[in-house]
């Protein structure tokens, strides 16, 4: 009988051990995810503030990158490339940015991913 006993206390411990290795595994993939939906958002900021300063200041403080790593930094990440030339003609342009986000995950440590966005400006339609 008390072999039984053993055998159960192996069985569970395996099983225990099992839920905890899926349950990080859930925590770090959330955690992933959530990182890079970050990014995506800090980078689509970026770029939405950077736009609109490629043909007039509209009251930012500083050039079209100035903006994008503002506003990417009010968002935790950091800019890495701004495509962002100053136009003065009236012609849609767009502004295209890349920031780097850090952040940690469960049994990965830190981690830092790049993510990219575009926005597109129409200065004709401030006429409408």
């Amino acid at each position: 009988m008390s072999s039984d006993r053993g055998a159960v206390t192996v069985v569970l411990l395996a099983v225990a051990t099992a839920t905890l290795v899926v349950a990080l595994a859930v925590v770090a993939v959330g955690q992933f995810l959530a990182g890079h939906a970050a990014a995506r958002m800090a980078a689509d900021a970026a770029a939405l503030a950077a736009a609109p300063v490629t043909f007039r200041p509209f009251g930012a403080e500083g050039t079209p990158a100035q903006e994008a790593a503002r506003f990417a930094r009010l968002n935790g990440s950091r800019l890495v490339s701004c495509v962002c030339p100053l136009d003065e003609s009236w012609d849609v342009r767009t502004a295209e940015v890349t920031v780097e986000r850090s952040f940690t995950v469960v049994l990965f440590g830190a981690q830092t991913l790049q993510a990219s966005a575009r926005a597109e400006f129409a200065p004709a339609r401030l006429l409408e």
